[in-house]
């Protein structure tokens, strides 16, 4: 599993590195985002909920935050027209 590591890094870039990695791969695939910014616990389910992919796992480690995201369907990961 890729682990994206967004410790340091401020709303709204953890999340977009997030997107950035997603867009990018093939549904179904897992990554683990690591950050420290708070708002990243509103964000990252925000994201995952209108991007159609699934929020497996939030775990706290060493004053950071892993979130574990499968993407979603490739169909509903598309803007809507």
């Amino acid at each position: 599993m890729t682990e994206l590591d967004a410790r340091g890094l401020l709303c709204p870039l953890p999340v977009l590195r997030l997107r950035k990695f997603l867009n990018a791969a093939a549904p179904g695939s897992r990554v683990a985002l690591i950050a420290t910014d708070a708002m990243a616990a509103v964000d990252v389910p925000h994201f995952c909920a209108e991007s159609g992919h699934v929020l497996i796992s939030v775990t706290e480690i060493d004053g950071a935050t892993r979130y574990e995201v499968m993407r979603g369907d490739a169909f509903a990961c598309r803007a809507p027209a």
